[in-house]
């Protein structure tokens, strides 16, 4: 501790040592005024009051990141969850009304989030920067099962278990209008009913539809008769909901099939993009594939990383890719003898996934770590939000639901490590009432900050790197 800041200060030029008491306190004031601003935004200056993650106006002064960005005191989540060293987490919004699934930083600068139950798109604003939501806004209501959103072109896309609709906010008063002439029709939610939505660097718009069923012969132009061809694929369209002339089925005579960018990708629930245009994107494997040991919970390996290519088969429901970790060398995938294969078709023509993870670990949202006040060894990994396994009995298996860190060097995948852990207590399952949550997305803002929804406890949190 430097002592001479606790000094009683010299006299300031122009005074005299034998100034009067009033002076000698203005002066005083004056310094004291220097120190307190100082302590502030070195970070220093402790909370007085908190309701840590309550949307609404506190009486807080937070402490302050080295990259400037609030800190509210510690709360729940930073007793119960895990970062890594120099980070910090925090819950931004509790008490939502209604399951948070993925998000999105809008043009004002505010978290959206989209409430798969309750039918709305909603703002979390923090116009104070005290790093905690100020309440919960309504942006859009009235949709079907909203999934996702995305900004593009100065409309809002807005995924729906049955539809692509898009909005805009004409008026500026925080209320999004529906653009009537504008409607995508999607496969009904049978099944997998989520939906998600992405623009490609390609300025095309790709929509993720799972299958209806946990294994059937819904596979691009090998699905049979009464099943959908636009299940468990990546479909693409122009912004304006037509077909684009370069997709790989465009003049299929099945019209459904036209739309169709990629299949054989049971659950794609998020993708992705590289700088390199090359699509990423991960998918929840088939239950109930037994292992050796009769087993149905270790198979097959969970797809974390697939390399989508267009028009090519990623191997569901015949085929999934065996290697556990990374594959690289690429192994190519093996049979699902519970299917057989269509005629024509081989697994040797499917594309394998590049990573994998424990079986039934139920990849969600993901997303790039910030490009800024983050070490730049954490910036250009790839964070998975991990919602965990349901379907096993055996405390061995129960997997994690936690987010992530898919570790990036030159393009490719070198591992994975944790990044937030603590959601569920040993030998507890993430779906069991007593586990603390689930995470569902991962989102970065411009600032440096990461929030992650949790749609089991109905919270959102947000981690910054603190450098402490």
């Amino acid at each position: 501790m430097n002592k001479e800041r606790f000094q009683i200060p010299a006299p300031l030029s122009g005074e005299s040592k034998t100034t009067t008491p009033n002076r000698f306190l203005s002066s005083w004031l004056r310094r004291g005024f220097v120190v307190l601003t100082f302590f502030l935004f070195a970070g220093v200056l402790a909370p007085f009051s908190v309701t840590a993650g309550t949307p609404g106006p506190v009486a807080y002064l937070p402490l302050i990141s080295l990259g400037g960005l609030p800190l509210p005191p510690p709360d729940e989540a930073s007793s119960r969850l895990s970062v890594p060293p120099g980070f910090a987490i925090r819950i931004y919004a509790a008490g939502l009304p209604a399951r948070p699934r993925l998000m999105e930083m809008g043009p004002d600068g505010s978290l959206y989030v989209a409430l798969l139950d309750a039918g709305k798109i909603v703002r979390l604003p923090d116009r104070n920067q005290d790093g905690l939501a100020d309440g919960v806004e309504t942006a859009i209501s009235g949709l079907s099962g909203p999934h996702n959103l995305e900004w593009f072109n100065g409309f809002l896309y807005v995924a729906q278990n049955d539809k692509i609709q898009r909005f805009t906010d004409a008026n500026g008063d925080g209320l999004y209008e529906r653009d009537t002439s504008f409607q995508i029709d999607l496969p009904g939610p049978l099944g997998h009913s989520t939906r998600t939505l992405h623009f490609g660097p390609d300025g095309k718009l790709y929509v993720s539809v799972g299958s209806s069923c946990n294994i059937c012969d819904e596979s691009g132009p090998y699905t049979s008769s009464g099943y959908d061809p636009r299940r468990a694929a990546i479909l693409r369209f122009n912004p304006d909901g037509t077909i684009p002339d370069d997709n790989p089925f465009r003049n299929n005579p099945d019209t459904r099939l036209r739309a169709v960018w990629a299949y054989g990708l049971r659950n794609s629930v998020d993708f992705t993009w590289l700088p390199s245009g090359q699509l990423w994107a991960s998918s929840h494997g088939s239950d109930n594939l037994l292992d050796n040991n009769g087993q149905p919970d270790t198979l097959p390996p969970e797809e974390l990383v697939i390399p989508v290519q267009g028009g090519q088969s990623h191997g569901w429901p015949y085929c999934y890719t065996p290697v556990s970790g990374l594959n690289n060398p690429p192994q190519p995938e093996v049979r699902d003898l519970r299917m057989a294969l269509p005629a024509g078709f081989s697994c040797a023509m499917a594309i394998p996934a590049l990573f994998t993870g424990p079986a039934h670990a139920a990849p969600i949202g993901l997303g790039w770590g910030p490009n800024n006040e983050w070490p730049s060894a954490y910036r250009d990994d790839l964070y998975l939000a991990l919602h965990g396994s349901w379907n096993t009995n055996n405390p061995a298996n129960y997997r994690d639901c936690k987010v992530e860190r898919i570790l990036i060097e030159g393009g490719a995948v070198t591992g994975s490590v944790s990044f937030v852990n603590g959601f569920r207590a040993p030998g507890q399952k993430c779906g069991d009432a007593s586990s603390y949550g689930r995470p569902a997305d991962v989102v970065t803002s411009a600032r440096g900050e990461m929030f992650i929804s949790d749609d089991k406890s109905n919270r959102i949190y947000r981690v910054i790197y603190t450098g402490n």
